[in-house]
Formats: structure tokens, C-alpha cells, sequence
């Protein structure tokens, strides 16, 4: 399927599910409205709310706060979770130590932790920050870990023969397959860390997407709380894109995987 197809196909989807949002929500079937506006609003009114945000300004200071925050704690949690992931790989004895505790705080809710970090950090963007990153952290920690693990252990021993030092297999052995594992899980690690500031602002804040459904959810203006997530979905398919380009560029060196033609 090439490319204009797979667009084609998409955009039918979406153009077919707004259609039957729009019918359900204005035509009566039997009498009877399916998807009452009160509680499901249109996709005009949520079009119009959208547009209106975006003729007056007052999106762009929520989408910078949202974003800041986002990238904060994408960030903070990638440099933690490589140097952290790479400490334990090779270093069995700490890893065999801290094992235990690392799963148990990996298991711990996120949405349990964000009044606590509301309580420590107020609620500016340290607390946001400080969710995503505890989302961030663990993906890029086990992925780095993982990659390390996963070296052949005939590659190294034919680079030890060869005469490479500690420093150049960090370098030309260990970075290379952890990338490999890493990089893949940046979409995950920037989508959690996206959804780590929003609940993060829904929970608390003054500012940011989270703060506009928050709002809009607190007076019942369904239309708002539409709005604000078909914004925040964009948002996020837009910073993916982004981490795409970003992934092709950083993973040139990969082979072009080939279509059997028989």
C-alpha cells in the first residue's frame, strides 16, 4: 500500500466518524436524539470552540506550558534512564542489589503519585515534571538496559581481541545496540511524558491543556472538553512526527529491510 492510499484511508476514517458523530448528535432516529449534545456536544460546536481558541491566542500559552513541561520531563527522564540503565548493565552486583526496588517503584500508580508531588513541588511545573519523569525514566531504563544485555557476547570478545578498550566498546559496541533498543521507545517516552503533564495539570495547575478540560469539565461544557482533547490529540500526533524525523535521522545506519519477491 504506498503512501497516498494509507493517507486516503485515513482521512476516510476520520471524515466518517465525524459524519456519524454529527448524525447521531442532530438527527433524531425513532424519535430520539442517540448522542444528546448535552452530554456528546457536535462537531461543529467543538470545531468552533478549537477555532475560536486559536483566532483569539488564548491556546498558545497553554500549548507552550504543556510542551515545556513535557519536554522537561522527557529530557530529565531519557539522561536518567541511560545513565542509570547503563550503571546496572554493567554492573551486576548493583543491579542483583536494586533489582527489587526499581520493579516495586515501577509499579506504583502514577496518578497516586501526582498529589504527592503536588504536595513537594507545589503546583508549577516542578510537579508535572516530576510525574513524567518517573513515566519517562522506566521506558528508557529498561529499553538501555535491555540493549546492553543483549551484546553478543562473540562481538565483544572479537573486539577485546581486536584491542578495544572499556571506553571505545561503550562506544562503538554497548551505545550502538542500546540505541537500537532506545530509540524505538521514544514515541512511548514523549507520549507518556505528554500525558504525565496533562494529568499533572488536571489535577492541579493554573495553565495548560489539562487545566482547560479541568475547566471546561468543572461547568459541564462538554464542547470544551471535546475541544480541548481533539487539540491535545493533534498536539501529540505532531511531537511524534517529530521524534519520527528525529528517529530516522539518529538510525540512518540501519539496513533498509528488503520485500521477498517471491
Amino acid at each position: 500500500m504506498n503512501r497516498l492510499t494509507l493517507l486516503s484511508l485515513q482521512i476516510l476514517v476520520a471524515v466518517v466518524s465525524l459524519a456519524l458523530w454529527h448524525v447521531l448528535s442532530t438527527v433524531p432516529i425513532g424519535g430520539v436524539i442517540l448522542l444528546p449534545p448535552f452530554f456528546f456536544s457536535t462537531p461543529g460546536d467543538v470545531a468552533s470552540r478549537v477555532y475560536k481558541w486559536f483566532v483569539d491566542g488564548t491556546i498558545w500559552k497553554h500549548l507552550w506550558i504543556t510542551l515545556v513541561e513535557a519536554m522537561l520531563a522527557f529530557v530529565i527522564g531519557s539522561v536518567g534512564g541511560v545513565l542509570i540503565g547503563f550503571w546496572f548493565a554493567r554492573k551486576p552486583m548493583v543491579n542483583a542489589v536494586f533489582d527489587p526496588y526499581v520493579k516495586m517503584l515501577n509499579a506504583l500508580p502514577r496518578v497516586v503519585l501526582a498529589p504527592i508531588f503536588a504536595l513537594w513541588f507545589g503546583l508549577g511545573i516542578a510537579s508535572k515534571v516530576a510525574l513524567g519523569f518517573t513515566l519517562v525514566f522506566f521506558i528508557v531504563f529498561f529499553n538501555v538496559y535491555q540493549g546492553v544485555k543483549e551484546v553478543s557476547p562473540t562481538i565483544l570478545a572479537n573486539a577485546r581481541m581486536l584491542g578495544m578498550t572499556e571506553q571505545q566498546l561503550m562506544r562503538h559496541v554497548y551505545w550502538p545496540s542500546a540505541l537500537s533498543w532506545m530509540v524505538p521507545s521514544r514515541h512511548t517516552s514523549v507520549r507518556f511524558a505528554v500525558v504525565a503533564a496533562v494529568v499533572g495539570e488536571y489535577l492541579g495547575s493554573a495553565a495548560g491543556l489539562g487545566y482547560i478540560i479541568q475547566q471546561a469539565e468543572g461547568v459541564f461544557d462538554v464542547a470544551g472538553v471535546f475541544a480541548g482533547m481533539f487539540v491535545l490529540a493533534v498536539f501529540v500526533i505532531f511531537i511524534d512526527m517529530v521524534v519520527t524525523a528525529i528517529e530516522n535521522r539518529l538510525l540512518v545506519w540501519r539496513p533498509v529491510a528488503t520485500t521477498d519477491a517471491r
